[in-house]
């Protein structure tokens, strides 16, 4: 059973569950990383990246803080990892509900004013197809905050991936498949966030 260490005075929980770490140089060998430990039955909830950049600045100020100095430290802000698919899915969802809501909008419209088919369809074009372009601005704008969050971290000294691993045979595998996909500095701390 994992106990508490709760660091109040830094404002950070520590449990006592160890966690392995590396650090990658590239997103795509960190997402084979990622996949691979989901494959092999980790959670979702025993992986975490870097937070946020807004996190780390509420936490550390301005203070410029390498990979190499982030991995061992128990306040650096975490976060769950957002897939390609994800972002992509949140992609869809915009565009998506950038067109369909106004379009909606000027269909019912049309349609309590009592207009003919060929009225409305064309109200929904007009009214639908710039909020889909607008849909589109937007979704990429999401992919570049995306692109940028890990662009980053490599400029940082590269991306971090913590894995919490149970017990010792969890472990060795951890730490052989950050390895395998060129995992640096991968090694394992006795305490987790």
């Amino acid at each position: 059973m994992a106990t508490e260490t709760n660091e109040s005075e830094k404002g950070t929980v520590v449990i006592e569950v160890p966690e392995a770490v590396g650090v990658f140089d590239t997103f795509e060998s960190f997402q084979k990383a990622f996949y691979d430990l989901r494959m092999v039955g980790f959670s979702r909830y025993d992986l975490s990246v870097l937070g946020s950049d807004v996190a780390l600045k509420e936490k550390f100020g301005k203070a410029y803080l390498s990979a190499e100095e982030m991995e061992d430290d128990p306040r650096v802000p975490r976060a769950a990892f957002v897939s390609e698919e994800g972002i992509g899915e949140m992609e869809g969802v915009i565009v998506g509900g950038a067109f369909f809501i106004p379009s909606y909008i000027a269909m019912a419209a049309m349609a309590a004013a009592g207009a003919t088919a060929a009225a409305t369809a064309a109200a929904v074009a007009i009214v639908g197809l710039p909020a889909a372009a607008i849909g589109v601005l937007m979704a990429r704008r999401v992919q570049k905050h995306h692109n940028d969050y890990y662009a980053d971290q490599i400029a940082r000294g590269g991306i971090l991936l913590w894995v919490r691993v149970a017990d010792k045979e969890r472990e060795k595998l951890a730490v052989n498949i950050l390895k395998s996909h060129s995992g640096k500095d991968v090694h394992v701390h006795d305490w987790s966030t």
